[in-house]
């Protein structure tokens, strides 16, 4: 599957959260959406990455954003995960069944070591791709960069 990019249509997709509730792409309409990818829950980097969402969730929302955790991981691990980091807010996908599908669907899915890479996408209020970046596993996106992208700066 060819990498997601930008001007292309966000694929729709429903996945359950870290509280089991159903969350829809399609529903944010309107807003931005940030897909926050990381590979797996409960290693450093990825917390890291997860944390630096919901410490700076206010000015997500302040430039109407919804920011997403994504990974391959079950929601049952995404819920424990989050209680264990004090994520109380933001809502962690499972995309664990079929395993990695919305990763494949987006072209982020690393077939031979069965995780997504990690990556942001970000997804204007019409459902557009209006930025993507990948990075090396063990990188940390930098979210002054990501706050950048999101108040639409160059």
């Amino acid at each position: 599957m060819k990498r997601i990019a930008v001007g292309d249509i966000a694929p729709d997709f429903v996945l359950k959260d870290n509280r089991v509730q159903d969350v829809r792409l399609s529903d944010f309409r309107g807003k931005k959406v940030l897909l926050a990818w990381h590979p797996l829950a409960w290693t450093g980097v990825c917390a890291n990455q997860m944390k630096a969402l919901e410490d700076h969730l206010p000015e997500f929302e302040k430039y109407n954003t919804v920011p997403l955790g994504m990974s391959i991981d079950s929601y049952p691990s995404k819920n424990a995960w989050a209680k264990e980091l004090g994520i109380a807010k933001v809502q962690l996908l499972a995309d664990f069944w079929p395993h990695g599908k919305v990763a494949q669907d987006y072209g982020l899915f690393l077939e031979d070591k069965g995780f997504s890479e990690r990556a942001n996408v970000l997804i204007d209020e019409e459902g557009k791709v209006i930025w993507v970046k990948t990075y090396d596993i063990p990188e940390l996106p930098d979210i002054e960069e990501i706050l950048s992208k999101v108040r639409g700066e160059k």
